[in-house]
């Protein structure tokens, strides 16, 4: 992949996933963490051909620039997004895989002062929260969460929520919690809003809240589809005509205009000017 290619794809995978970004310039110039993934790999590259003075003396400067930490013998995948990016640390034998997320103050460290892997390995799709400290050679699988100032020193399995000092399982997959997200996800995109955070995980009771309403709306919906069907059935002439549709108005018409527009700004973008 090309440098211009690489770098259209770190300010879109930034779009999917910071509300907060209104612009591909802005994402340019204001976000510490990715100018700090750009000398990372910089820096990487004068690792692997063996400049190893210049190299640490590029990532010290990034440290001092953006305040992230990132040793060049570490590697980093594709889509890497450090949110905020103050005090995060990572370590020179830290592996991290593509579509990644590190909020402010994670550390990737080490345990010990032995030469060899001493640093985690982070999969694909892992997201760690703020302050978070995953310790050891130890391995995050795909889709692994830990809550924010946990500290982890086991491997996590895919898919799986984890939170505290030292860190403890608190969710698990599975096909009823998979189901039951999907559900959600589809009752929220019918009556017109995000279920950003919705989920059966989630600690924010305001969050919980919205999912049981969900649920609710999904069984009397469920409900109301049987009743209608018995009573067609037994003759009846009911439930012949569609429910209309909700109207956002005002709200749902600014959200598409705000869509569009970052749409159009990332695909006007030229990260060569």
């Amino acid at each position: 992949m090309g440098v211009i290619a690489r770098l259209k794809e770190d300010i879109e995978s930034i779009y999917h996933r910071d509300p907060a970004a209104r612009s591909a310039f802005e994402i340019l110039v204001n976000y510490p963490g990715m100018h700090a993934i750009w000398l990372h790999r910089i820096s990487h590259k004068l690792w692997k051909r063996d400049w190893r003075l210049t190299a640490r003396c590029l990532s010290t400067f990034s440290r001092w620039l953006t305040g992230v930490e990132i040793h060049p013998g570490a590697t980093i995948g594709h889509r890497f997004f450090i949110d905020h990016g103050m005090g995060v640390v990572i370590g020179e034998t830290a592996e991290i895989g593509d579509d990644c997320t590190l909020y402010h103050g994670v550390t990737l460290g080490g345990t010990t002062w032995q030469a060899g892997k001493r640093h985690p390995t982070l999969a694909n799709n892992v997201v760690i929260g703020a302050g978070a400290k995953i310790l050891g050679p130890i391995t995050m699988h795909d889709g692994a969460r830990v809550g924010s100032n946990s500290v982890i020193v086991k491997d996590v399995p895919k898919d799986t929520t984890v939170v505290g000092i030292p860190g403890r399982v608190v969710a698990t997959p599975s096909a009823q919690s998979k189901e039951k997200t999907e559900r959600r996800s589809a009752m929220a995109k019918k009556y017109g809003f995000d279920a950003y955070a919705v989920s059966p995980d989630n600690p924010d009771p305001v969050a919980n809240a919205i999912g049981q309403m969900l649920d609710h709306m999904h069984l009397m919906d469920s409900k109301v589809q049987e009743l209608c069907q018995a009573i067609q059935g037994l003759g009846g002439n009911v439930c012949t005509e569609r429910l209309p549709e909700l109207d956002m108005g005002e709200f749902n018409d600014a959200e598409k205009a705000a869509a569009e527009k970052r749409e159009n700004t990332l695909d006007e973008f030229d990260p060569s000017i």
